[in-house]
């Protein structure tokens, strides 16, 4: 599904100061949308939002009902981002329980007076934690080995739950590695392939944590943001989780030699000890329930995405 058309379709994106959140209030502008964004700034930045994009901002959590329900009220579609990130989210759990779990069901119990059109749940492949068969089908059991893992699948049977019990058309999409443009290394809490380029770019050793062996399914931002609108204007989706990746097993190894070859540079490497949340070896998604039910596959090959990953690091005005 990729002719996305939002015209006169005004889309609640919460979390739309992040990554993925901006990358999405750009494309809903772009398809003729109106755009609402609701971001408390914790890890978000409006710097992220294109300057050209036309958009509403509101500054606050999905902690406060009262908030969620007023701009709900306002809304077609709610793109549900918001949460603390696996790093934030190991460091203080309980605030991670306050906003990936309790900001859910914030929105949920709004929608269940507000009724909107559909709302798409943006959960994580971490759930999954160390799988028994790969590539990883929907229905694999999860194994939750982190605060963020364990609060991300709350947030994912709460959804069913309302479905299932009220009604509310919701989906439930789980994003697998997503990086791209607006990932930037300054923020600390962004994922390791800006990382990469920035160490490379400054000549610097590229830090991986183990032998760099383990494996990950990297998705481009562009395909992870239009697989979500499809989910958004899909009645086909209602009800149902997606896994969001592009089915390619790649190590991390990988990535640094194709970074190294794209921006030209030889690279060195330091292996340092693994992370508590890098315990993960293996990672690869089926998605061929997202193709057969939403006629959505990735169009970006991995170089093509870190090509375009370093062009837009390359252009930064102040590089980190």
């Amino acid at each position: 599904m990729n002719n996305l058309d939002f015209a006169e379709r005004k889309v609640l994106i919460t979390g739309g100061a992040g990554f993925v959140g901006s990358n999405l209030v750009a494309a809903v502008v772009r398809a003729g949308g109106e755009a609402i964004v609701l971001d408390d700034l914790y890890t978000g930045d409006l710097k992220n939002i294109d300057s050209d994009i036309k958009y509403e901002f509101i500054n606050g959590s999905v902690t406060n009902y009262e908030l969620v329900l007023k701009l709900m009220k306002e809304v077609d579609y709610v793109a549900h981002l918001a949460a603390r990130n696996i790093i934030v989210s190991t460091k203080n759990p309980r605030d991670d329980y306050e906003t990936n779990i309790g900001g859910t069901l914030n929105v949920l119990l709004a929608a269940r007076e507000t009724h909107p059109k559909r709302i798409v749940y943006t959960s994580s492949a971490s759930i999954y934690g160390n799988p028994r068969i790969l590539p990883i089908a929907e229905d694999e059991t999860p194994l939750t080995f982190s605060p963020y893992s364990v609060s991300k699948l709350a947030g994912e049977n709460y959804c069913y739950a309302f479905y299932e019990t009220y009604g509310i058309p919701v989906t439930v999409v789980r994003y697998s590695n997503i990086y791209g443009i607006k990932q930037n290394p300054s923020n600390p809490y962004c994922g390791v392939i800006s990382k990469f380029i920035m160490s490379i770019e400054n000549n610097e050793s590229v830090q991986i944590h183990g032998d760099g062996l383990q494996t990950r399914d990297f998705t481009y931002v562009d395909d992870a943001v239009n697989a979500t609108l499809s989910a958004l204007l899909s009645p086909r989706a209602d009800g149902l989780v997606f896994n969001l990746g592009t089915g390619v097993e790649t190590s991390i190894m990988q990535v640094v030699n194709i970074l190294g070859e794209i921006i030209g540079r030889k690279v060195t490497c330091e292996h340092i000890d693994r992370r508590d949340i890098d315990n993960i070896r293996r990672r690869v998604l089926n998605i061929e329930r997202i193709r057969t039910r939403l006629r959505w596959q990735p169009q970006v090959t991995l170089k093509e995405g870190l090509r375009r990953t370093y062009e837009w690091y390359n252009s930064l005005p102040n590089k980190p």
